[in-house]
């Protein structure tokens, strides 16, 4: 894997793709309603209005730019990475990874209080994802996608540094901590994915986490299905309307997230319009053809090799999987920060950005 260059960069959106946006947004073609079916259409509906009557992707755009960007070419592929350094003298980088339907924008509030905390912070946009470039073909998963993070931040001149994330950003970061643990100092985790021993006696806690789950799997997979079998069909609906990649990507927005914190409408819009814009509706779920039966095994079984380097985790209520603590011990034996919380879900950047800041604070401080 080699750095092919690197540049400035600065989120710098036409103004015709906006007033494009709008107008296709006041061309929607609305389904009937449903009942119980997937998300109401009352509640797209008065999300597209806001989009076109109050909505600022402007805003949106003035708190990435508010920190140094670059694109970082790696074996021929643009991947666009926000790069914030401390004030503090010593202070220890951090890589964060997000997932989908997340983005740069779930995680840029956290640079703030982190820079601030003594922290550098580095946030990559995904392959496929955000302002990084599309892979040309197939190969691009969460392995190469590791090899890429620990070549950029080598190239940004951090040779000892943290890696934490939620949704693939789990997965990226576990397979740093494996593959370039002579350079991660420890990984955090929202939520670390392991799973039950078959001869496991199941606790009462251990046991509802599994039937939430399945419950899960049951009523609210179709989406990965989707994207792990056909993302180019799909791809074609959702890169053509803004209304259907609202719908698409606000489902699990609202669904994956605890009802006293869910996201505002702006939170919601922030993500969507950024998947909108850089046309990534279909490459951003290429990556679920690459490696989401990877992650389900990592989820659903107690075989995964054994990573050595501390490890933190943060559980949320709302969150799921829930791995307990004893499942992530023998994956995770150097467990040093373990917090369960009571508010919160699958998105706790944009959720309770106190509590991610604070427990990523208490588990990285002492490995300074």
């Amino acid at each position: 894997m080699r750095i092919n260059g690197i540049e400035p960069y600065r989120v710098e959106v036409p103004e015709s793709d906006l007033v494009e946006l709008r107008d296709r947004l006041a061309r929607t073609r609305w389904p009937e309603a449903a009942w119980g079916q997937g998300i109401p259409l009352r509640t797209v509906r008065e999300l597209c209005e806001h989009w076109v009557t109050g909505y600022d992707w402007r805003a949106a755009e003035a708190r990435l730019n508010a920190y140094p960007q670059l694109l970082i070419t790696v074996d021929d592929l643009p991947i666009h990475v926000l790069h914030a350094r401390s004030p503090r003298p010593g202070a220890l980088p951090l890589i964060l990874t997000h997932g989908w339907p997340g983005s740069v924008l779930e995680l840029v509030g956290l640079v703030g209080p982190l820079t601030e905390a003594g922290f550098d912070v580095v946030i990559p946009s995904l392959p496929g994802y955000g302002f990084s470039g599309k892979p040309a073909g197939p190969g691009w998963g969460i392995e190469r996608i590791a090899a890429a993070w620990a070549q950029i931040m080598e190239e940004l001149g951090h040779l000892r540094y943290g890696a934490a994330g939620s949704d693939w950003g789990t997965s990226i970061s576990t397979l740093l901590a494996t593959t370039d643990s002579a350079h991660v100092c420890g990984i955090h985790l929202v939520p670390p994915l392991a799973g039950p021993a078959a001869d496991d006696d199941l606790t009462p806690a251990e046991r509802d986490a599994l039937a939430r789950l399945v419950e899960r799997s049951r009523t609210g997979s179709a989406y990965s299905e989707v994207h792990r079998t056909a993302p180019q069909t799909v791809g074609f609906a959702l890169t053509d309307s803004p209304a259907g990649l609202c719908a698409w990507m606000a489902e699990k927005l609202l669904a994956w997230s605890d009802e006293p914190t869910r996201p505002t409408p702006d939170q919601i819009l922030d993500q969507v319009t950024l998947y909108w814009l850089t046309g990534t509706a279909t490459s951003s779920a290429r990556l679920y053809a690459e490696s989401i039966e990877q992650v389900s095994r990592w989820i659903t079984r107690a075989d995964a090799g054994p990573v050595h380097v501390p490890v933190g985790a943060s559980i949320f209520p709302a969150e799921l999987p829930r791995s307990s603590r004893r499942w992530a011990a023998r994956r995770y034996p150097d467990i040093r920060y373990w917090k369960e919380h009571d508010r919160g879900g699958h998105f706790p950047a944009l959720e309770a950005p106190d509590l991610l800041v604070a427990d990523l604070h208490a588990f990285f401080g002492p490995l300074r």
